[in-house]
Order: C-alpha cells, then structure tokens, then sequence
C-alpha cells in the first residue's frame, strides 16, 4: 500500500471518528431532553430489539427504532431496550468470514449503543454458552444445522436467512466456513432467547417492536415473544428516503392491502407521474443507496440484435440473499430453479429473444452476489445459446426500454414488474411480491400452471395486458409511497459519510409528540392502538 493510500485511509478514518462523535452527541443531548420531559410511565411497556442495522453510526433503521421509543416515552409509555453486551458470538453484521475468524467489534458497536440508549430504561445480553447444545451441534452437517431443533425452537429455520445474507449466497456450501457460521448463529440465538424469555416474563411488556425480523437476532426474540401470545410488530425502510414500513406481518413481506375504495384522483395521478418520471431515469435512492449511478438507452447493435427476432421477453432477476426472497419462493424452490426453466423453454422457441438482466445490486461493492445470476449464467453457458442475451449488473442498460420492446415481461419478484405494469405491459411473475396479491401481475398458482401460460403466451399472435392491471399497479404504488412509507426527514438527515447512514436534526422534542408529528401518531396509533400504520391523509 502507497504512503498515499495510507493518508488517505487516516483521514477517513478521522473524518467517521469525527462524524460518529458529533453524531453521538447530538442524540445524548436530545435522549436527555425526553427524559426530562416525559411523564410517569402511566401503562405497560413495550420493548424494542434492533441488533441487526447497525455496529457504529446511525443506520436509518436504528433511528427508526430510537425516535419511536422517545416518542412513546413522552406519551408516558415506558420503553425497554433489550441491547447486545457481547451477547453473540458472530452477529449478523460483525460476522467474519475468514478462517480463524475475527470476533465482532464489540467495544465499538456497545460505545455506539451507550450514546443511542443514553437515559433509557436498558436490559442488556451476553453470551451464555450451554454444553448440551454445543455437543449436540458439534458433528451436524449442513442438513443437519438448517433443520436443527433444541427443545422445541426451530434454531436452524431462524437462523438460515441470516446466513445467506452474510454468505451472500441461497444454496449455502458445506465448507469449514459456512458450518462455523451456522453454528455460532444457533448457539447465540439460544442464548439470547434465553435471557429474552426471561424478561418478558419479568416485565409482562404490551408489545415488541424489531428491526426486520428475519435476521437472527431479532428472529429468535420475535419467535419467543409470539410463543407467549405477545403482539410483535417490525419495521423496515419504506419506499421513499428518510421513510419507514412499520407493520404487525412480516415487514420483509411488505403486506400491504389497498382498500377497494381507494382511487387516484387528478392530483395523486400528477404527483405520481412526477415520480415515476424520475423512477424511469434511474433517479432514485432506496435506503440510502442509489442503485443507477447512470441509465443509458439500448444500442443500435442491440436494435439489430432483436430485429432478427418475432419477439423480444424480458426476464428481470432479484438478489439471491435478500430477505424478501424466503416469501417469494412459493412455485418454485429459489430463483435459480425458475431461470433453469426459462433456459429450456428459450430453447424450445429460438424464434424469441429472451433478454435475462440481472439485478444492479446483485454487483453492489461491499454487498456484492456470491452466488450470482453472473455465475450462473456463465455456468450454463448462456452466451452460448443465440435467442438468449444476458446483461450484467454493472450495465447500465434501461430496463424501461427493454419494457417498452416487449411482447410480455417475465419476473421473479421485483419491483420492476409493478412499474412495467403500470407501463402497460403484461407481467408474468415466478414468485410471490408484495404488489402480486394486488391483481396487478399474472402469478399462477402451481409450477405447472405458470409453465402453461408461458407456452401460451410466447405462441399467442398478441399479448395485451388487461387495463386493471395498471390501474392496480398504479394504485399500489401510489399507497405505498405515500400511505405506507411513514416520513422521518423532519428528524433526520444524510450524515454524508456511509450511504444510508443518518443524523439527527436540530428539532425541539416536542416535535416526537403524537399532536406534532403525523408519522409518530401513525405509528403511536398502530402500537398503542391497533391502527393499520397507514397515512390517512397523502
């Protein structure tokens, strides 16, 4: 490493030192202001468990967590923090992936606890090993750790989606590597059910309130707390920056039900025209990142590409690891099996292009595929095939013109599929989204039903999608950008050194008030209330 490259790591080093530091300071001084000021706590507790979003800084699904509990202190809601203390052997996000591997960095991401947690009423966790469990573990193959049981918690199903996330990978090796992983998740989610358990029959809490609820952590306290009849609700990014999904489902599913009255007058229609408008030139951020650092058309030697063929299809791939993927994996076992499939039916109809285009964050640096739809495309030989086209993820190519060449498009379950929908286009959907249960999508039934109407639709002599579909899709959208996606941006802001990484504003505390605040009487009502977490107002 060039003495340059060493300065340059010094000074961000310093520049996040300094950054976390005032960052930190700003949330010690608005936590004791709501101490201050918030009454006698007046009704049960709820407790809050977010040990996945985060090691140091503020990630915006730690902000969410840490503005809903002031704002429910100050309604006179005691809030308890049930936080890490060395409580894992790996976490989720401080797990190392080399061989020995490195603990997680505790003394950092407790230091960062310390400053969020200032003042509050805090139940902390460490690491509590159990031999038993350890020799029950100790010879377990990969089968055996994914469908591991200990006295009745299904350790090895909680555990699995973790594990590919951090792995980056759906089929999981049988290594060194990947055992290790699976058994430090189990022994951990053990340990800290264990002491979860015991607080919550300590405290007889009203509700819990997690991040996500399927990384490991959080999956295990959830499961816990729904074995003792304990309503659990979860939270994750919503569509629009600086916003939150806060749901009593699964908000990794993003169960979202429109209600049939509701209907995009002239206004709505023009405010969600300005968006998709930008949306279509790759102008947009999702939890911090922006996934098109550019958009370019299609090229004149793709033109004449597809004009050798009758018909263009295509086929828009997801992220393997991510968590939405274990609730679309209904008629088929993974994407990957899905994409077997659509390789045998291009080759039964060399007459089609089939335009497979990989996910942009399959490729995301830090986060990038280890079992990509890349690989996989060069393990069958794709390029090989003369009606198949592959585009890789760090291409740039619009997915909105591929959309407005084709004969009909073909999807897993990504939100592509609900914007070609409102482009007019017929959808064909291989797993299930959160937009398929809108009648929005084609989404068959069986494996073998969705077979059947991919041969039905490639041979018909025209595709037309049925006018609902758009209208549906435009609804859905339209709800869940501004009914669904609860605003933060009046407490928070960009902390300009990691992506998706926030601070707090300068605002008086009594803006985090139910009376001051739609977005915290929103979620104040659905935790407090039983209300759905939905805007009622655009």
């Amino acid at each position: 490493m060039t003495a340059k490259n060493l300065v340059d790591r010094a000074r961000r080093r310093l520049t996040l030192t300094r950054a976390h530091q005032s960052s930190n300071q700003r949330t010690r001084r608005m936590a004791e202001l709501v101490a201050a000021h918030a009454p006698e706590p007046a009704r049960a507790p709820v407790v809050f468990f977010n040990a996945s979003s985060r090691l140091s800084g503020i990630s915006l699904n730690a902000a969410f967590s840490i503005l809903t509990g002031w704002s429910l202190r100050l309604q006179g809601v005691p809030v308890i923090n049930f936080v890490c203390q060395r409580g894992m052997t790996q976490c989720v996000l401080g797990t190392d992936r080399g061989e020995p591997p490195k603990a997680p960095p505790c003394a950092s991401c407790m230091r960062q606890s310390r400053a969020l947690y200032h003042g509050g009423k805090n139940v902390s966790f460490s690491f509590q090993p159990d031999a038993a469990l350890d020799k029950a573990l100790e010879r377990l193959d990969l089968a055996g750790l994914s469908a591991f049981s200990w006295k009745g918690m299904p350790l090895g199903e909680l555990v699995l989606p973790s594990a590919r996330w951090i792995l980056r990978r759906h089929h999981l090796q049988e290594d060194s590597t990947t055992l290790r992983i699976l058994r430090e998740y189990i022994r951990s989610a053990w340990s800290l059910s264990g002491r979860f358990s015991k607080l919550l029959d300590e405290v007889k809490p009203a509700a819990l309130v997690v991040f996500n609820g399927m990384q490991y952590p959080e999956a295990a306290a959830r499961w816990v707390a729904r074995q003792k009849g304990l309503p659990v609700y979860s939270h994750e990014v919503g569509l629009r920056p600086m916003s939150a999904f806060f749901t009593p489902g699964d908000a990794t599913a993003y169960p979202l039900v429109l209600p049939e009255s509701f209907e995009l007058n002239e206004a709505r229609n023009a405010r969600l025209d300005a968006y998709l408008q930008n949306r279509f030139k790759g102008n947009f951020i999702m939890a911090g990142v922006r996934f098109w650092p550019e958009m370019s058309a299609v090229d004149p030697e793709f033109l004449a590409l597809a004009a050798g063929f009758k018909q263009l299809v295509p086929v828009f791939t997801n992220v393997i690891f991510d968590t939405s993927q274990p609730h679309a994996n209904l008629l088929y076992e993974d994407m990957f099996t899905w994409l077997d499939d659509v390789l045998d039916t291009a080759r039964a109809h060399p007459d089609t292009l089939f335009v497979i285009r990989a996910h942009p964050d399959e490729a995301r640096k830090g986060k990038a595929s280890e079992e990509s739809v890349a690989e996989w495309a060069q393990r069958r030989r794709v390029e090989q095939f003369p009606n198949v086209r592959f585009i890789r993820p760090e291409t740039y190519i619009s997915s909105y013109d591929l959309i407005r060449m084709a004969k009909f498009v073909m999807i897993y379950n990504s939100t592509i599929g609900l914007e070609a929908s409102i482009l007019g286009a017929l959808v064909l959907a291989a797993g299930r989204s959160r937009y398929s249960q809108a009648d929005t999508v084609n989404f068959p039934h069986s494996r073998q039903e969705y077979q059947r109407e991919l041969e039905a639709l490639l041979v018909a002599p025209e595709v037309r999608a049925p006018e609902r579909y758009s209208h549906n899709a435009r609804r859905f959208l339209y709800y869940q950008l501004y009914r669904s996606s609860l605003p933060f941006d009046a407490f928070l802001a960009e902390d300009q050194v990691w992506a998706g990484y926030v601070r707090l504003k300068e605002f008086e505390w009594s803006a985090l008030l139910p009376e001051n605040s739609m977005t915290m009487r929103v979620i104040s009502d659905g935790l407090l209330g039983g209300g759905d977490f939905l805007l009622k107002e655009d």
